[in-house]
């Protein structure tokens, strides 16, 4: 169930302060934490569907003391982010993720603002084992019909859980939004 249009269109560009954050795994882009991406605070602008959690215990990305906190997805909810500018060519996100139990599946989509409402890329589905991993760079191309102004789009991601309990925490975007 994509979330209406209106809240997309409100969608402001930040001015995203990037990091390396998976410098360790050989990724040398610059990503910027999606808005409440990292669970510490607030996940104001977050929609979630299901049983959705904030819970304690997180992954610590290199060179943070955060950690403290991450999001819970029981089999069949979702959570999605705040829609956030990007600019229009393809563009990669990442993040972290574990399952509780012996595995879960997460399918990780983009969200495209469209004429017609927001449009669901393919995203990829990940097997989590339990102890806490990045996930792979996941491609989102923006699909055809994608409102583009002044060579931005907006997008927001969702987070699936397919089956069994799932756990993410430092959600990340490359916004290529180089200042």
């Amino acid at each position: 169930m994509p979330i209406a249009s209106a809240q997309a269109a409100s969608a402001s560009c930040l001015n995203y302060s990037t990091s390396e954050p998976f410098l360790s795994l050989k990724d040398t882009n610059t990503y910027a934490l999606v808005p409440g991406g990292n669970f510490e605070g607030s996940t104001s602008g977050w929609i979630v569907s299901g049983n959705v959690q904030r819970v304690a215990g997180g992954y610590a990305v290199a060179g943070s003391s955060l950690g403290a906190w991450s999001l819970k997805l029981s089999s069949n909810s979702w959570a999605q982010s705040p829609f956030v500018c990007n600019e229009s060519g393809e563009r990669t996100f990442r993040f972290f993720a574990r399952s509780e139990g012996t595995s879960a599946t997460l399918l990780a989509q983009a969200f495209f603002e469209t004429a017609k409402g927001p449009v669901a890329t393919k995203g990829a589905t990940l097997t989590l084992k339990s102890s806490w991993e990045a996930s792979p760079i996941i491609a989102m191309s923006p699909p055809p019909g994608t409102t583009v102004t002044n060579g931005v789009v907006q997008v927001a991601l969702r987070f699936t859980a397919l089956s069994g309990i799932a756990r993410i925490d430092d959600v990340f975007i490359d916004p290529r939004m180089r200042h």
